[in-house]
């Protein structure tokens, strides 16, 4: 029985009692039971004077007596009986053959009877199909043709070399006798790897829609549920209806919620994950194998899937998504800025410029706050100035304007912030210092933002030594001035302490360790990845690599006591802009510090 049958059905069951019980609510009510008696007694109680009442309907007597109780008789045709009535001085009261309809009288007559049938025949259906069953095992996901899905990859930006390597996905879909007449293969599976926001979705909703094929997309997550074998059933209900869609792309998002190493879990072979993760794996490259049905799935997480999983003839394609370059972040800013009218002073390579690391996620997000920021401005158009504050909220957080400071503390943040933008500023090599502001933002009192000159892919020893020494610029200078610290610099010694122990174990910058990796990370085992492979170290390398972990900090922390000990001045000056300011951008920055201090290298 189908869902349209199933609410027919109810429907007409709820109808049915409602009417029986409306009808049983309008009925007169009788204070006691009629009884039942032959006419001839009938008239008999008529003739002695005991009967007070008379109701005549048709051929249907009913008689109140004296006592209030009530008779009831059937006679045939009488003419006498009224006149007989009225010289016993009796109540007479005439009513229509019947109250009620024939309709209501069917209905009374056999709604009780089609209504028990109805129902027991509805309970009889559930227990033997297993309905909920059923719709527990039926897979979640949800079709879109050709009409519905309008994305190609003109809507997908940034990720070129990407969208030529999915090419030929898309040729197997259209033209699969092409490749099969050499011998080759529609392939089974294309693996999309790459961080949040990438652009992964999207990228497996324009190969479909560059095929026109039907494309059929579900979560990882919608495949496990608490009843066992639910999971399972859901796959092969999904790969049955991809098969009568066939050509189709069936796009699993975030398959490691469904495909982690097998072997590890709480309820070891038996446990439901893996009988979906099997199922899978059948279905994907089994006895049963499926021509032009491609498995497109999405994951950030590619080290904790099953190694059956990433094997040629499942997943024959792995493709990493990386966040977009300048080139790349231009053409995605072009793309979201399509509906949106732009100031003339808007340009968007320069804006690109000043959004490194943003994922195309994060640049439709920055286009949207500029929009809502210069909405909420009475402007008719999006200029820079909105997307510099865009910009600013973004990579610094949301202003606390009603987060009142002393003047204390605004000047213990201002001389915080100025010893990070100076350090930042005299060291060579470093990224130039965008903007420093002391209005409190996010969970933070004050900001230093530096923004990189090109895209970055790799990391110097001097950039990373550089960068301790500016974290430490911030404490060092509440030092210098004020002779104590605060708890301020908490974050800036976190970030320090963490990246001076990845430079030591991690990537071997230590001259007195060498070039090793200490301590390799450790996989959780529910993960899949075993802790036993974990390279022990010996309490003296331990205590070695605490040695050069302070060595790093300590070191950067007396460079930039030198640096603001010798531009004592030029801090102070930085503090007192930032205090009347409250923001400075990198070049008023600039403007303050002496032309030596921006080329000295200590």
């Amino acid at each position: 029985m189908n869902n349209k049958t199933q609410k027919l059905v109810f429907g007409m069951l709820v109808g049915l009692t409602m009417l029986f019980l409306l009808n049983l609510w309008s009925a007169p009510t009788r204070a006691v039971i009629s009884e039942e008696v032959i006419f001839s007694e009938f008239m008999a109680k008529l003739d002695r004077g005991d009967i007070e009442k008379v109701i005549v309907q048709g051929h249907r007597l009913s008689g109140i007596l004296k006592d209030n109780s009530q008779l009831r008789t059937y006679m045939t045709d009488y003419p006498d009986l009224v006149q007989e009535l009225r010289e016993k001085h009796v109540q007479i009261e005439v009513k229509p053959a019947s109250d009620s309809p024939w309709y209501m009288t069917m209905l009374m007559t056999w709604g009780p009877f089609v209504l028990f049938l109805s129902l027991w025949v509805f309970l009889m259906r559930r227990m033997q199909t297993g309905n909920a069953a059923m719709s527990l095992a039926k897979s979640k996901a949800r079709m879109q043709t050709d009409a519905r899905n309008k994305v190609t990859f003109s809507d997908v930006a940034g990720i070129d070399e990407v969208k030529e390597e999915v090419q030929e996905t898309v040729e197997f879909l259209k033209n699969p006798r092409k490749f099969q007449k050499l011998g080759g293969r529609i392939p089974k599976g294309v693996l999309v790897v790459g961080p949040p926001g990438t652009g992964k979705t999207l990228l497996a909703k324009a190969i479909a829609g560059e095929a026109g094929v039907p494309f059929f997309s579900i979560s990882g997550s919608d495949f496990v549920e608490m009843f066992v074998g639910v999971g399972a059933s859901r796959v092969r209900t999904l790969f049955e209806d991809a098969k009568k869609h066939a050509p189709c792309i069936v796009f699993i998002d975030e398959i490691d919620a469904v495909g982690r190493s097998r072997g590890a879990g709480l309820g070891g072979g038996n446990d439901e994950r893996e009988q979906t993760l099997n199922q899978l794996l059948v279905e994907m490259d089994g006895f049963d194998t499926t021509e032009g049905v491609i498995l497109v799935a999405a994951t950030n997480r590619p080290d904790v899937l099953d190694p059956a999983l990433l094997r040629p003839g499942r997943f024959d394609r792995q493709v990493t998504v990386n966040h977009p370059d300048l080139r790349g972040r231009s053409e995605i800013l072009k793309v979201h800025t399509k509906k949106v009218p732009m100031a003339a002073n808007v340009e968007l390579e320069k804006i690109a410029r000043g959004t490194p690391g943003f994922s195309g996620a994060d640049l439709e997000n920055l286009v949207n706050e500029a929009a809502l920021w210069a909405a909420r401005q009475n402007k008719h158009e999006v200029g820079i100035a909105d997307f510099e504050t865009a910009k600013d909220k973004i990579m610094m957080g949301t202003e606390r304007k009603s987060m009142m400071l002393t003047d204390e503390e605004k000047r213990i943040t201002a001389y915080h912030e100025a010893g990070h933008a100076l350090v930042a500023t005299v060291l060579p090599g470093t990224d130039p210092v965008h903007k420093v502001s002391i209005i409190p933002r996010g969970r933070a009192l004050g900001v230093t933002m530096q923004l990189p000159t090109d895209d970055r892919y790799n990391h110097s020893k001097e950039f990373l030594y550089n960068t301790l020494a500016i974290l430490m610029g911030g404490r060092v200078a509440e030092e210098l001035v004020f002779k104590h610290v605060t708890t301020g610099a908490g974050n800036d010694l976190e970030r320090a302490t963490d990246l001076a122990r990845k430079m030591v174990c991690e990537w071997g910058m230590s001259e007195k360790l060498g070039p090793l990796a200490f301590g390799q990370k450790e996989e959780s085992m529910f993960l899949g990845r075993s802790l036993g492979g974990t390279r022990a170290i010996s309490n003296e390398m331990a205590l070695e690599i605490d040695l050069e972990i302070k060595r790093l900090i300590t070191e950067n922390y007396e460079r930039s006591k030198h640096i603001l000990t010798e531009h004592r001045v030029t801090l102070e000056a930085l503090a007192d802009a930032l205090l009347e300011k409250e923001t400075l951008d990198g070049w008023e920055i600039k403007a303050i510090l002496p032309q030596s201090s921006q080329q000295v290298s200590a």
